[in-house]
């Protein structure tokens, strides 16, 4: 902390349990707020740059290094867009084993975060490791929720990180029938600990916090939206993924290499993440999904960030019994990829990754090379609601020490789940003409 003429500096380097790097600084002059700043510092990786002039067939496995932990989300986004692009229409056993990939990845990605990342702040703990020496039971089901989406993940995608098993058009390989029963068992042990994982979320004391958030996510007639439907908000909005680019405008910020990204018209923030996806589609959950968010205690919808826990508890029921139906109502894929013409062609997608809606845009020759990616992490959309959020905030914890509120403020940003790494696009450009 510095204190200078009436301006009060709190500052953190680098924020704990989150992945990828941020700090954070907060100005008070006279006592009175006056700015917050996320700062993501960590360095642009270049992924839309370095994807032009390569093929549309390396672009799935290439986009699927941005993260280690939502590859699936990265591969299935620029797999659609591409074949939005080429008018491919994989058919319903390609996209239902895609669905289930999916679910491994929210499966692992959920247990993470709610039993690793963000529990620790509950028991005031500063790590899952302190959190398993006081809670061993409950970091061990965490962990072991994490275990089976991770077997999941790489049974129909490869490997559990960075799958390599999705291309453009379907599977470069799809698993037996009897490869995925013989999960089931697991996937019954994980419906039951998701359950529980909803009851001891609801425990927990969540903070008092409401905010007027605008919630954006797909939406799909007939099921919980994950890799397909409409991007609707509870504003009103409703359009088609291509107008996606008309309505959302991403920005430059001075302290950040992660673009922020708002409403067009009105430069607003917004939210997007489990819990605009419940409060959207709490109707689409599957059946014990449904029963465990009722009885979790939270008035859906529900505008407390704090909830976001007990959203992600309740996603992690529905992907465990969805698994289980697709596990069971499955049919192997013949072929497992759809043929296809190159040709000049512009294409989009959108898919839910577990931390928010992930957009996809590619435009490529008549050669097959791409020549423009645009890439819009769910991170980065929060950027901007994350602020929004602290400024609400720290006016009411002002009067504590700074190590209280730096903790207080770290503990909102987890609620957000934030993969900075996967938000860092920008560059900073200093020129020197002289």
């Amino acid at each position: 902390m510095t204190a200078t003429n009436g301006i009060r500096t709190v500052r953190l380097e680098s924020m704990t349990r989150v992945e990828g790097e941020a700090g954070l600084r907060i100005e008070v002059r006279d006592g009175q707020l006056q700015d917050v700043r996320l700062d993501i510092y960590e360095p642009p990786r270049m992924f839309e740059a370095f994807l032009r002039g390569r093929s549309l067939r390396e672009v799935p496995d290439i986009t699927a290094r941005i993260c280690g932990i939502c590859p699936v989300a990265y591969q299935m986004s620029s797999a659609q867009a591409i074949e939005s692009a080429l008018e491919i229409t994989p058919g319903p056993e390609i996209q239902a084993l895609r669905r289930l990939l999916y679910c491994a990845e929210w499966m692992q990605s959920h247990a993470l975060h709610i039993y690793l990342l963000q529990a620790p702040d509950f028991f005031g703990m500063e790590s899952a490791v302190a959190l398993a020496a006081k809670q061993p039971d409950l970091v061990r089901r965490g962990l072991e929720l994490k275990k089976i989406g991770n077997e999941l993940m790489e049974l129909i995608g490869g490997r559990s990180v960075h799958p390599v098993s999705v291309c453009v058009g379907g599977f470069w390989k799809v698993p037996r029938r009897n490869e995925l029963l013989a999960l089931r068992g697991r996937l019954e042990w994980a419906l039951q600990a998701s359950l529980e994982t909803v009851k001891f979320v609801s425990s927990l004391k969540l903070p008092e916090f409401n905010a007027d958030y605008e919630c954006v996510a797909l939406s799909h007639p007939r099921e919980y939206a994950m890799n397909a439907g409409h991007i609707i908000s509870s504003a009103g909005l409703d359009i088609p993924v291509r107008e996606f680019e008309q309505v959302f405008l991403e920005m430059h910020v001075a302290h950040s290499t992660a673009l922020h990204s708002v409403r067009s018209e009105r430069g607003s923030s917004y939210l997007v993440g489990p819990l605009s996806r419940i409060n959207l589609n709490l109707n689409h959950l599957s059946p014990s999904a449904r029963q465990a968010a009722e009885e979790s205690g939270v008035p859906w919808p529900c505008f407390n960030p704090y909830a976001g826990i007990v959203a992600r508890a309740v996603e992690l029921v529905m992907v465990c019994e969805e698994s289980l139906r697709l596990i069971d109502t499955y049919r192997e894929p013949d072929p497992p990829s759809l043929p296809y013409t190159v040709r000049a062609a512009e294409g989009c997608a959108a898919t839910e990754a577990p931390r928010g809606l992930l957009y996809h845009r590619y435009r490529i020759s008549d050669q097959g090379i791409v020549q423009i990616a645009k890439i819009v992490p769910p991170t980065s959309q929060n950027c901007r609601r994350i602020e929004d959020d602290l400024r609400l905030l720290i006016p009411g914890i002002l009067e504590r020490t700074d190590a209280e509120i730096v903790d207080a403020c770290e503990k909102l940003v987890r609620n957000y789940d934030p993969c900075i790494s996967c938000s860092t696009h920008a560059v900073k450009i200093r020129m020197n003409r002289s």
